[in-house]
């Protein structure tokens, strides 16, 4: 069956009972989780803004709005990566679900300090008619004292995003088909939360509560997510039980463990890309379109929202066409899989879609109508649809083209080195530009406060030259790879990157090269897990989960044999 090419209508055949029972319970937390989610990072994007607003008001100073929420964010994510270290030795001692359910109740508590520290220093729910300007009824807390919580909550992000990129393969095993089929209607049903979940609190949450209190639901959700997980069966928790019996050492020893290699799966992967044409392109082509999807969601579109329309809340408008776009997107490229082989149209098109904003420079709505946000939102879709489809086709890429690779050490395998590499750069990218991007969208917004704070011209930079530089970049990327001069090209350097997913294919060269590694080191195996079908791997598609695929996570016994990755 592995070997087999299924049409979009015979994938959910694929399945047994089991595991579509399974999917469908998986498929529901997901759901649930998402929603949770985008409640509540809208909501806290929206809150700091409104908040460092008024503090510069009461103050009499000059705000520093953008510049505290752009670094509020960048925390955020660099802690991810702390969170996914953290979880992935307890992936070796408890099931997947357990893990699972755990880490996103942590997060659901961790999440629900903000709105009980709120509550505590005087903030209640929004009084029916209150101004839009007005925010007497938040809580009289420091505003800086949100980066600390924020961060902390970012730990849990990271853990809770690690671990769902495990669980598919404990419920459908290592057979890649399923797996890609399963990832792909995991992820359309988690875009149509994430949308819903976006548009629901900008146009129903906040309004009605006020947006220090309208991710109360945040915490019930994924009380909800914790539950509906727990009723996933648990197929490989023998196994993981007998494996976790042989390392004896502490968690503790385990997590610094898992630092030393993050940052050692960090100088592989640098080494990798940038030693070798092969692999030297998706430094610009992953890490800076990344920064530019994260860009245009969390910094163009608070600014937009609140300087160009006067409300915060809308900016969960303008990210929920986005996320829309990238349902569109990934959805595309799952049912043209075979029309596109290689991710360099995508990539191409995801460029050109970038100069889109070059029309909000020389936009001037008026304030206080949402239907100009809806505009926003539209013509955000394309550009996510672009960014969506990819960074899906680029992340199988990297897979494929990586199964072959053998790893440049023993505890370190070339998929999350690169990954880990790729991630970190953005992560690096990201959490230095958007503080001092901001920084300076508040200092036009200062100098240009008489005549109604206009900041046209910040907009003009951030957006129009700073992703028209990104695209000449990627776009510039996309030729560096043998054979990419074509408009759509069958393969890259000559390579069937397919005959790594098929199951029965032929052991290879470099397959049988691994096999003969793994013979050699059994002992190490049964301990560590090879990287051949490491479960974190499998799902790396980008997020906090790039930085944990270094570390090795035991699977089932008779998964032993050198099959293709995910």
């Amino acid at each position: 069956m592995a070997g087999e090419k299924f049409s979009i209508f015979e994938t959910w055949s694929l399945f047994t009972s089991t595991e579509k029972r399974n999917i469908a319970i998986y498929i529901a937390g997901i759901m649930l989780y998402k929603f949770g989610l985008e409640a509540f990072n809208g909501s806290i994007t929206a809150l700091a803004t409104n908040r460092y607003d008024w503090d510069a008001e009461v103050s009499g100073t000059t705000p520093k709005t953008f510049e505290r929420v752009g670094l509020l964010q960048g925390l955020n994510q660099a802690f991810q990566c702390v969170g996914a270290i953290l979880i992935a030795p307890l992936i070796k001692r408890f099931p997947t679900k357990i893990v699972l359910s755990a880490a996103v109740l942590v997060f659901g508590l961790f999440t629900a300090i903000l709105l009980i520290v709120d509550a505590a220093t005087g903030g209640r729910i929004k009084p029916d008619g209150a101004d839009k300007d007005d925010y007497s009824y938040y809580g009289s807390y420091n505003t800086d004292g949100m980066i600390p919580i924020y961060c902390v909550t970012g730990i849990a992000y990271g853990m809770v995003e690690l671990i769902r990129r495990v669980i598919p393969r404990d419920i459908v095993g290592g057979n890649v088909q399923k797996l890609r089929r399963m990832d792909a209607m995991v992820h359309i049903f988690y875009e149509i939360s994430g949308t819903s979940g976006a548009f629901c609190t900008a146009l129903g949450l906040i309004p009605a509560l006020g947006n220090n209190m309208s991710f109360i639901i945040t915490p019930i959700l994924f009380t909800c997510a914790a539950a509906v997980w727990y009723f996933v069966s648990d197929f490989n928790f023998a196994a993981r039980k007998d494996l976790s019996s042989i390392d004896q050492g502490s968690y503790f020893k385990q997590v610094f463990v898992g630092f030393i290699l993050f940052f050692k799966s960090v100088f592989v992967g640098g080494k990798l890309i940038l030693s070798t044409r092969r692999f030297m392109w998706l430094l610009p082509a992953y890490s800076i379109a990344l920064y530019a999807h994260r860009y245009l969601e969390n910094g163009i579109a608070p600014i937009i929202a609140k300087r160009y329309l006067g409300n915060s809340a809308w900016s969960q408008i303008m990210v929920g066409g986005s996320n829309f776009g990238e349902l569109c997107g990934a959805a595309f490229v799952f049912f043209f899989t075979n029309l596109v082989r290689t991710p360099i149209p995508w990539l191409r098109l995801d460029a050109l879609l970038l100069m889109i904003v070059w029309y909000l420079p020389y936009w001037y709505p008026p304030q206080d109508q949402v239907r100009y946000a809806w505009i926003v939102a539209a013509t955000f879709l394309p550009i996510s649809f672009g960014w969506a489809a990819g960074d899906v086709s680029l992340a199988a890429y990297i897979q494929a083209a990586l199964a072959r690779k053998e790893d440049e050490a023993e505890d370190v395998s070339s998929l999350g080195a690169v990954m880990s590499f790729l991630y970190s750069t953005y992560i690096v990218i990201y959490a230095i530009c958007n503080p001092l991007l901001g920084r300076y969208a508040d200092a036009v917004y200062a100098r240009n406060e008489d005549t109604g704070g206009r900041v046209n011209g910040a907009i003009r930079n951030l957006a129009g030259v700073q992703f028209t530089i990104i695209a000449v970049v990627v776009i510039g990327s996309s030729f560096v790879p043998r054979g990419a001069f074509a408009f759509n090209p069958k393969d890259l350097y000559g390579e069937s990157l397919d005959r790594d997913l098929n199951l029965n294919s032929p052991v290879e060269d470099s397959v049988a090269g691994d096999f003969e590694k793994e013979k050699k080191g059994l002992k190490l195996e049964e301990v560590h897990g090879s990287d051949e079908d490491n479960p974190i791997q499998a799902g790396v598609v980008g997020g906090a989960t790039g930085v944990a695929g270094t570390l090795r996570t035991p699977r089932p016994s008779q998964d032993h044999l050198p099959v293709s990755k995910a």
